[in-house]
Parts: C-alpha cells; structure tokens; sequence
C-alpha cells in the first residue's frame, strides 16, 4: 500500500496494480472508511479498480493527519459489504445492438449464444467514472470479450450496452463512445433528481436479462420556455450568448463516486472576485464567457461585477473596467468587444443567478446535461431569473496576474510519478508546449515543438500496466503518444494514462485564462511551496 500526493489537493492510496473483486471490494471499504472519519475539509473519497483518491481542501486539512487516517483505514479494514444485485433487461441485437453480430463473428458463436453467455454472468461494479453514473462493470466471458472497436463512433444512444474486453458496461446518455454495442435497456441508470442519482455504485453486482423492448409511450406535449420571466423576480435577458458562456458557482462536490465531475469555474479567483464585487458571497451562481462575451440587457436596476479576462466589457456604451462593478438602471446593456487579455470573464449579479441546484451545485456540466439551463450552454432569449441580495457591494479589486499568450505552471510530481524515469522529469521542465486547438473545459492537449522531444511514456519495470484510475483537476496525463494533457475542471472522474505532475490550486486560475495557441511551461515544487502560494492567493481575494 502506497498513498501518493496528488497535488496539494488530493491524496491517492494504491493498493496492488491488478483488475482483481478482493482488491477492488478492500479498495471500496477503505473508501467507506475514510469517509465515515469525516476527517474536515475532505470534500470527495474515490474508489476504484485498485485505490481510493481523497480530495480535500488543502487549506482546511491537516494532510498529515489525513495520512495517517488514511493508513489506519487499511490497517482496521472492516469486512467488505455485499453490494446490491440489479437485474437490468435488454434487449439485444438489431437497431438496438448493431455489434452483436461482429462480436458473435470474433467469438465464433451465433448471437443467440452471445446473449446467453452475457446473461449468464454475474458483473461486480468495479467503479463509476467516464460519465455520471457510467458503472465499469467485469468481468466478461473471455469467448465473447471483443475488444473496442477501431473507430469509436460520435453518437452512442443512452441506455446502450457495450463491451470492451473484460469490461461491460451501460451508457447513461447519448454520447461519443467505442465499445461494442450489442443490446439497449430502458431502464435508466442516472437521474439527477433521484436519491441516489446513480442505479449503480461501486461494489454492486449486476445481471442482464434478455427480453423484448417495450415500445415508449408516446406522450406529445407543447414545449414550454425553458426559463421564463416571472413578473416582479429580478432577471436578465441574454440578447447574445457569446462563444460559450455557461452558469458556474463553485463546483459540484461530493458525487465524484458516482462519477459525476466536479465542474466550477475555470478561474477559481476571479468568479470569487467578480461575486465579491457584486456583493455575493463566493459561492454564488455567476456567468463564466469564454473569449467572446454575451450580450445582456438587466430588466432591473441591479449591480455588477466583472472580472477575470478582459474582453472589452461596456455598458450603455461605457468602457467598465475589469475587475470593477457598476450599478446598471433597468434597460441597460452589457457588451463586450475586443479580447484585450485572457480568456475567461466572470459576470455575477447582486444576489447570484437562481436556477436549480443539481445534486448540490449550480454549476453546468455540458458533457453531462447537469446545473445551469438545462445543463447547455446561455443561448439568445435565456432569461436570468437573480435571487434576492443581501450584501453590501465590493470595491474594485487587486487584478490576479491575467497572461498574455501563455504562462508558468508550478506542478507536485504525481500521483504516477513512478511511472516515470528522471528523464521524463528532465522533459517536462524543459520544454515549453503549445495548447491545442483539441482543447476545452475538460483538458488542454499540448504540443510539443520537437517531436524528438515528447515525454517518455512508462518507464522499464514500472508496476504493471495503467489500469483506469482516478484523475485530478490539474493533473497532467501522459498518453502513449508522450504528448500532455493538462486535465481542468470538466475533466472526467476516472482516466487511463498516468499522471506524472499535478498543477497546484493556486496556479490553476492562471491556466484557466489560457486559450488554444497559448504557450505553458511547467516548473516542480513542493507542497510547502504550492500551501503558501494558495495563502498569497486567498489573501488577494
């Protein structure tokens, strides 16, 4: 057993590298166990195939003491629960399974016996990441354990059942996905406003069973507006919705177990800055744009803060200066022009925008359909319905360091780090890498200017494999191609590469005003270092 920093955030306890029920079900009741100490400031406890990842706030916690609770966890293990066991009908083949006959072709069996042999097995949920309520489920019957498909495809329908090897496993929602699809299930695995909101958790055992679709009633409506105004509610109307301008509060903590990703501002310190401003408190639900702003026209008086990028924010035709507020008369606009500096701007309100808490959070998740309107993206006609203020305004704020076309990131080695030999290390300080045009709120994709140069990918004799594991916000993730990603906010709760550094919280707002194009350099510290770099920031909010 090994528990290795992952940042000055997290810790991630490793167990033995093997895809393994004993290992998996010690893994799951060290997790219940953690989280039954209530240890302060942790925020999320993680099982999976072989670990439990603890993520905590690096201000609230006693890391030392969190270590040590961690290692009594193993030492007093109390014998692993028997999860639950789900039935889950499907129904195969056709247009609901339309692999089941290249995977009956690869087993050399006809797709009756394919059927049987998936129906006849017992499936343990390893763990849940991927998306919200994903359950990896194994193992599959080695006769019928098609591997993924070369291609993955751009529309996977929700409710779809797929194998991929050992691995079987149900997609929540329409989404882009590899595994071989050979039946479909009505039943749905993830609701958002079902207590729990995942059918499944890790530990559970799960069997399909073989039976027709039931056709869907039909249940035609008139679609209603998605946020209309009520009379006499505070509200903004967004005339514009800009490149990508969603709703953020401060993240959606707590479900990162049932995969469900954290989201939240990429900018951290501004979104505070811009409620502060706005007299919010620095939870509060605000508008995050991204390189081109919104259009908004404020149907009452109300007051404003703005911060983070500078866009070229105005209103009524006067420049507002970032990191400032103004009260706007009912009437007016907010524009924004030329991208001066950065990449994301914050907009908050007195009061913060009201829509519902999703399993906790505000906050919006495309990927996922959570938080926000409807879990997209503000588009034209959006209205803004503001909850009632109760805070003195800000004053105009100090301006955290906006960069201009690029920046040095300080990262902690791991949680992989034993993945990697001095030379990687050697590579990662040296070069400077370029962010891709592939790059979003879940991760940047760097480039590297010499592929002569990439990072060396698993060094000789590392401790197996990379077995699915959990992932960081910050983390930096090596793939075979040795070319980094850079994981943020969105990113999914559990990935396959290693991690061979992890950015510190309080550089993490500096890589969130980044923008394809962009340069980053990376530069090693210790834990000592990025805890008084976090306490120089909090100190300038």
């Amino acid at each position: 057993m090994t528990i290795a920093d992952a940042g000055d955030s997290a810790l991630l306890l490793e167990l033995e590298p093997v895809i393994d029920p004993a290992v998996n079900a010690r893994a799951i009741a060290i997790a219940a166990a953690i989280a039954a100490d209530c240890v302060d400031g942790v925020r999320d406890v993680v099982p999976t195939y072989r670990s439990v990842a603890v993520h905590f706030d690096p201000l609230k916690t006693d890391v030392e003491r969190l270590r040590e609770r961690m290692s009594r966890a193993v030492q007093s293990l109390p014998a692993p629960r028997e999860g639950s066991l789900i039935e889950v009908p499907v129904t195969y083949g056709g247009e609901d399974g339309p692999d089941l006959q290249e995977v009956a072709a690869f087993a050399g069996l006809t797709q009756d016996k394919v059927i049987d042999r998936h129906c006849a097995a017992e499936y343990r949920v390893f763990m849940l990441g991927f998306l919200p309520g994903f359950a990896y489920m194994g193992s599959v019957d080695e006769r019928i354990a098609a591997p993924r498909k070369a291609t993955p495809r751009t529309r996977i329908p929700a409710g779809s059942v797929g194998i991929a090897g050992s691995q079987t496993g149900i997609y929540p929602r329409q989404s882009p996905g590899g595994w071989q699809l050979i039946g479909r299930t009505s039943v749905q695995v993830f609701d958002p406003n079902r207590e729990p909101a995942s059918l499944f958790a890790a530990g559970d055992r799960v069997r399909f069973i073989s039976e027709p679709r039931t056709p869907e009633p039909s249940n035609p409506r008139t679609p209603e507006p998605a946020n209309p105004r009520t009379p006499g509610i505070r509200s903004v109307t967004v005339l514009k919705a800009g490149l990508l301008t969603t709703i953020q509060d401060e993240g959606r903590w707590g479900h990162q177990d049932r995969g469900v990703p954290v989201a939240g501002p990429m900018d951290r310190y501004a979104h505070r800055v811009a409620n502060a401003l706005a007299g919010n408190s620095p939870g509060a639900a605000a508008l995050e744009a991204t390189l081109l702003g919104p259009e908004l026209r404020f149907e009452q008086t109300m007051q404003v803060g703005v911060a983070g990028a500078d866009l070229g924010a105005s209103i009524d035709g006067t420049a507002l200066p970032i990191n400032s507020a103004r009260t706007c008369k009912a009437g007016s606009v907010l524009r924004f022009g030329e991208r001066r500096s950065g990449t994301r701007a914050y907009i908050a309100f007195d009061g913060g925008i009201d829509v519902p808490a999703v399993l906790g959070s505000r906050a919006t998740h495309v990927v996922s359909g959570l938080g926000g309107i409807d879990g997209r993206a503000l588009k034209a006609g959006d209205v803004l319905a503001l909850r009632e203020s109760h805070e003195a305004p800000g004053k105009r704020r100090a301006a955290l360091r906006v960069p201009n076309g690029g920046a040095r990131l300080r990262a902690m080695r791991g949680p992989q780090d034993d993945y990697f030999d001095d030379a990687a290390f050697e590579v990662l300080e040296r070069t400077r890498f370029t962010i891709s045009p592939q790059s979003d709120r879940m991760g940047y994709r760097l480039r590297i200017p010499d592929p002569g140069s990439r990072i060396p990918t698993a060094r000789a004799g590392s401790p197996g494999s990379m077995i699915s594991d959990a992932t960081f916000i910050g983390g930096l993730q090596i793939p075979p191609s040795g070319d980094p990603i850079l994981l943020m906010a969105d990113r999914q709760t559990t990935g396959g590469y290693p991690q061979i550094a992890t950015v510190i919280t309080a550089d993490l707002p500096l890589a969130g005003q980044l923008a394809p194009g962009d340069w980053i350099e990376f530069t090693l510290c210790t834990r000592a270092e990025a805890i008084a770099a976090l306490k120089e920031l909090e100190n300038g909010v």
